[in-house]
């Protein structure tokens, strides 16, 4: 084993911890869980909060979605002979080190693939039987990321009963969804999605929707929106895809490059244009501010409310810098974030070192200032810097006019996002300050169109 000597600094005690964590992942349980508790607690003293994506199937997937940027990940372990599947054992190494290691009283468990309803509900209802053996004094919430193609009722009563929250990926009506999003027989998925939202709605399991705003559908802002509107969704993200590809790979290589590679690179068909995007967000903003403020909520406009009012925003693409939230794949291996899944971002693996020496490591704070350090002189002379902040790192893939690398791809189209819904969010920000409703902007909207 390796990676002990900050635990060793920490603890004092090198054996005791390979011990623990050798019985952790070989036996299944901890045989000597207030030892284990100490060391954790140990560990976490000083140390910033950080969550973890968990992949209990990697990236297997009933669908094959042209855009998506996890499937070619198995690509990782091409000589694994065994299914690529979290195991019990693995698992219950998981859920022991994330509770003991929050720094906060709500412990957030997220669950992700790939498509993580293949991984099997018995592995599920252990996950819930592991929680409650480990989570005595935590409250504890779980999310899961689908494709709803494989919902049942089975599914969404154990959803309900274990009060988890579902995103649900669906990229508008028909002609948006199936554009994209199909079977690996080439079959649009959207009647299937929407069978398995009918189960939800039955069911009344709580969820969101997450859109990937492509080529395609960002020529339909409205129609998505009121789709989404439409079938229940009050919490909306729209994820802009933006793929950097080697055209030269390999078949046992992977295509999709990190934002830093050397190697001629393109952007995808698929890669929605930057000025679409931005019109995309006004126009689904023009229709928000001035009928659904603090009835629908989208994501992308909170954070640059939160962002108005200088206060953290939800999510780490708005943040100054990142590295709080990495991604733990079906064999323990942790790496920095779900858009860095690439060997040169491992971090370490659960069963071998303890997750709050991979997530504060020198390494991972590094990964997580450069955000904020390696933005070219472009950005930080931007007057929408503080709304922006550079947005994801994943995206920086251009140049600036001036020829400095480190652009953004979408800047353009947030630019002129910004500029135009910039009255709008000063008018919020004022109502907050002045403890008074963010959502009397739509009558103030509705005057300033009138």
């Amino acid at each position: 084993m390796v990676g002990f000597s900050m635990i060793s600094k920490l603890q004092g005690n090198h054996d005791l911890n390979c011990i623990i964590l050798s019985d952790t992942l070989q036996n299944g349980g901890l045989s000597n869980l207030s030892n284990f508790v100490n060391i954790m607690n140990a560990t976490v003293s000083g140390k910033f909060p950080f969550t973890l994506m968990a992949k209990p199937i990697g990236s297997a997937c009933n669908l094959n979605c042209t855009y998506c940027y996890y499937l070619e990940k198995g690509k990782l372990y091409p000589g694994a002979s065994y299914q690529k599947i979290m195991t019990e054992k693995l698992l219950e190494t998981h859920i022991a080190q994330t509770i003991y290691s929050s720094t906060e009283p709500v412990v957030l468990f997220a669950w992700h693939g790939g498509e993580p309803i293949m991984r099997g509900m018995d592995f599920f209802r252990k996950v819930i039987q592991l929680q409650k053996k480990y989570g005595q004094g935590w409250m504890i919430e779980n999310s899961l990321q689908t494709n709803g193609t494989t919902l049942t009722d089975e599914w969404c009563k154990f959803f309900s009963d274990n009060k988890f929250l579902i995103g649900l990926s669906t990229d508008g009506p028909e002609h948006c969804h199936d554009h994209y999003r199909v079977f690996r027989n080439g079959q649009g998925s959207f009647a299937q999605c929407m069978k398995g939202l009918e189960l939800l709605l039955k069911h009344k399991v709580e969820f969101n929707t997450l859109s990937v705003v492509n080529d395609y559908n960002s020529k339909f802002p409205e129609e998505v929106y009121r789709f989404l509107k439409n079938i229940g969704s009050r919490y909306m993200q729209f994820l802009p895809v933006v793929e950097w590809i080697d055209p030269a790979a390999k078949t046992d290589e992977m295509r999709i490059l990190p934002p830093d590679t050397r190697k001629n690179a393109e952007v995808t068909d698929w890669t929605v244009d930057p000025v679409d995007y931005g019109n995309f967000l006004i126009r689904i903003f023009d229709e928000w501010v001035r009928k659904d403020v603090g009835e629908y909520f989208v994501l992308t406009f909170d954070c640059v409310l939160e962002n108005w009012m200088r206060v953290p925003p939800s999510v780490c693409v708005a943040a100054k810098t990142c590295g709080h939230a990495g991604v733990v794949e079906y064999n323990g291996d942790v790496f920095a974030c779900d858009h860095f899944v690439f060997p040169a971002y491992k971090l370490g693996n659960i069963g071998e070192n303890l997750l709050p020496d991979m997530m504060n490591s020198p390494f991972q704070q590094q990964f997580g200032q450069n955000k904020r350090d390696k933005l070219p002189a472009f950005c930080r002379k931007c007057e929408f810097l503080d709304l922006c902040n550079g947005e994801c790192p994943k995206n920086r893939i251009v140049q600036t006019p001036e020829g400095e690398p480190g652009l953004n791809y979408l800047c353009a189209g947030f630019k002129i996002f910004y500029k135009y819904t910039e009255p709008y969010f000063e008018f919020m920000a004022n109502e907050l300050q002045h403890k008074r409703l963010p959502a009397n902007v739509m009558k103030w909207a509705l005057s300033q169109s009138g």
